[in-house]
């Protein structure tokens, strides 16, 4: 990885405040992408006097537009920015029957249009935060695993595209992570088994990162099983487009009128 600068989103506290504590130590100067410009320059100014890396903060709600648009704008101009950590998102929408307009709006905004927009700046190394809920949707809530899952498919989609040009890409699917996006009473009635810190999370991530990981899943034993799912999705991709229905449909093929 080069020493030059990494764009870091949702930087004030959680995994955005760990990657760009790690980032830092690996040398890379920052600029902290996050709506709280209070706590963006107290942790800029902890990790300049930690590290010596030059670190510069944007207050930014990457939900609204003005605030996407002000970030998209410096990523592509500033070309010492070759390093981007896509991880502002939120969760908790609660049932899709009770659905909040506003805050599933914000929610689609910043988990998806925020990432894409950002991402197609298109070069050097970018890693997509997704999640685990992205492979079990049932299991969650109804928008943010969707959310999640279209980040998984366009992470895999920019590895496709753009890494014969030399762009790193990774999508990093963690687990439950004790971050503030959990209420801490929540967190406790897990399984302390299910929960992960978010220090071991990221260090997982920037090590699959540097074994060349496209995705990484932090806490999964083995990467055959994930190796095993993707073999089996694309062992689909032969019969999902034909001319014609299934057979188990009864439709038969309609006969050639002359």
């Amino acid at each position: 990885m080069s020493k030059d600068t990494f764009l870091v989103t949702g930087a004030s506290d959680g995994i955005g405040a760990v990657y760009a504590d790690r980032l830092a130590r690996r040398g890379h100067d920052l600029l902290l992408v996050a709506r709280r410009a209070d706590r963006l320059a107290a942790l800029a100014e902890r990790l300049r006097a930690t590290h010596g890396v030059a670190v510069e903060i944007l207050s930014a709600d990457l939900s609204q537009p003005e605030g996407l648009a002000l970030t998209e704008a410096r990523l592509r101009a500033d070309t010492a920015i070759t390093g981007l950590v896509n991880n502002a998102g939120i969760a908790g929408e609660g049932m899709i029957t009770e659905l909040d307009p506003v805050k599933v709006t914000g929610m689609i905004n910043l988990n998806i249009l925020a990432v894409t927009r950002l991402a197609a700046a298109g070069r050097g190394t970018i890693i997509n935060m997704t999640s685990v809920t992205a492979l079990m949707p049932a299991a969650f809530t109804a928008v943010y695993p969707a959310t999640k899952a279209f980040v998984l498919a366009f992470t895999e989609a920019l590895q496709a595209q753009l890494s014969p040009a030399g762009v790193r890409v990774q999508g990093v699917l963690p687990g439950i992570t004790r971050t503030a996006i959990w209420e801490e009473e929540k967190l406790d009635a897990l399984p302390a088994a299910m929960v992960m810190d978010v220090e071991e999370m990221v260090d997982a991530a920037l090590a699959g990162l540097d074994l060349g990981e496209t995705l990484t899943v932090p806490s999964l034993p083995e990467t055959a099983a994930l190796d095993a799912f993707l073999a089996a999705r694309d062992a689909l991709r032969p019969h999902l487009s034909l001319a014609h229905a299934a057979a188990r449909y009864g439709l038969g093929k309609k006969p050639v009128v002359r």
